[in-house]
């Protein structure tokens, strides 16, 4: 996946990688995503890009926020917008293409390799971008779901296409039930109680050839991110 002694830099799009994850059928544990990284490459900067909701006193995807700051990830936030659809239905909207493209274009002449983890073909341009700077691109995201997760034009684009699906072992935090794709998309983690059998790494082999937040519930905020001992 990497060469001998590569600066490598992550960019995560949360909406998308916690929709992939969804979909597969497992929760995140972003502990175990740091450390997989740090072991196969030299990680110059992993950054984690999502909208936050800011009406509410709560939202889960604080605590996860929160502690991706303080443990290793960069984390880029902006406020996400809540509106109401043609259904009556309450819908939150966020993107944070704009900020990661940026922040991408900024870091490219500093590492030879960056992984994007989306399925996004919006991003094609600027990959096609990165990679005329002399940088390496790999995309995570997955077809191994109806239908496929990430948009041709991205998976042609880049150098290097993982499979999510093949490489969730190395950091699954528990196996949680698919997402039916016709489901709405929420932008991160909802409330739920959903149960699963925790997974360990499985030190798999995957194919190189394109990740899911945890779901906290107010009397278990925590539940569904790494286990920092401090609990």
């Amino acid at each position: 996946m990497f060469a001998e002694h590569e600066r490598v830099a992550v960019f995560i799009d949360g909406a998308n990688l916690y929709s992939a994850s969804r979909t597969l059928g497992f929760d995140v544990d972003y502990k175990s995503l740091l450390a997989f990284f740090r072991s196969k490459a030299y990680v110059v900067r992993l950054f984690y890009y999502t909208a936050v909701l800011e009406t509410e006193e709560y939202t889960p995807l604080k605590p996860l926020v929160d502690w991706l700051g303080y443990n290793g990830y960069t984390v880029v936030t902006k406020p996400a917008k809540e509106f109401t659809d043609s259904t009556g239905r309450r819908r939150v909207k966020g993107n944070m293409d704009v900020e990661l493209a940026i922040d991408m274009l900024e870091m490219a002449p500093h590492v030879h390799h960056i992984v994007l983890f989306s399925g996004d073909g919006d991003f094609r341009r600027l990959i096609e971008a990165v990679q005329r700077k002399g940088v390496r691109v790999t995309i995570i995201s997955t077809i191994k779901t109806q239908p496929v997760l990430i948009a041709d034009e991205l998976r042609r684009q880049a150098d290097q296409f993982v499979d999510l699906a093949d490489i969730m072992g190395e950091f699954t935090r528990r196996i949680v039930p698919p997402r039916e794709r016709d489901a709405p998309r929420d932008l991160g983690p909802s409330l739920g109680r959903e149960r699963g059998e925790g997974v360990s790494a499985t030190g798999r082999t995957f194919t190189v050839e394109t990740v899911g937040t945890p779901r906290p519930t107010p009397d278990a905020p925590w539940r569904g991110l790494p286990d920092t001992g401090n609990g």
